[in-house]
């Protein structure tokens, strides 16, 4: 199963280090969120990623050249401006192929085993992924909620109808799909840490710092 890498955003919020650095370049602990994510990605047995691109996108390209020094293959998809999400995972549909494939947002740490979804099968379900979650069942409605991970894996006919180009956000089309009963989730307590803002960067930092005081 191949993997996308959503790397296209401005990370306006942790400006002014944005303005001269892709948000997925941002270092933490030592190396770039991106990173983290690729290595954790090849050692679970991922041989193949898809990166978009656009905001200082020509500093991530000559980052992650072709993947071969974090054991991947790497491909890169360009948008000459964000086209959100849903739009950016449209664009990169003739790089991912047909089958279902993993989606992660750039600009988390996790400490999520990959390997668990690179084998998933979707079934009738268009994605497995701010929802409900009854059982395995997302929906919409008052059950406890939880927040969407950026991690899942997807049916590339969940963004069929988002014209290659197009600006559209994920969210929608995945309560859509919760609507109709074609997406799943489960509940991940294990490390995570999206880096939206200084202040999550710094607490990031910290935590990282102290895994390696703790060697």
């Amino acid at each position: 199963m191949k993997a996308m890498l959503l790397a296209a955003g401005r990370g306006e919020r942790l400006r002014p280090l944005t303005e001269r650095l892709p948000k997925p370049l941002t270092p933490a602990g030592g190396k770039p969120l991106i990173q983290w994510l690729l290595e954790r990605l090849a050692a679970a047995g991922c041989g193949e990623a898809v990166v978009n691109l656009s905001h200082l996108g020509e500093q991530l390209a000559a980052f992650l050249g072709d993947g071969t020094r974090f054991g991947l293959r790497i491909a890169l998809s360009r948008e000459a401006e964000p086209l959100e999400t849903a739009g950016g995972i449209a664009r990169a549909l003739p790089l991912l192929g047909a089958a279902p494939f993993l989606v992660v947002n750039a600009d988390i740490y996790c400490e999520f085993d990959f390997s668990r979804l690179l084998g998933f099968s979707l079934q009738s379900n268009l994605a497995q992924g701010d929802f409900s979650l009854r059982g395995a069942a997302v929906g919409n409605d008052a059950a406890p909620r939880y927040t969407y991970a950026g991690i899942a894996v997807m049916s590339p006919a969940l963004v069929a109808g988002v014209p290659p180009g197009a600006k559209a956000q994920l969210a929608p089309l995945l309560r859509a799909a919760a609507a109709e009963g074609r997406l799943s989730g489960e509940l991940y307590a294990g490390r995570w840490q999206d880096v939206g803002t200084p202040e999550r960067l710094a607490a990031l930092e910290k935590m990282l710092a102290s895994d390696h005081g703790h060697r």
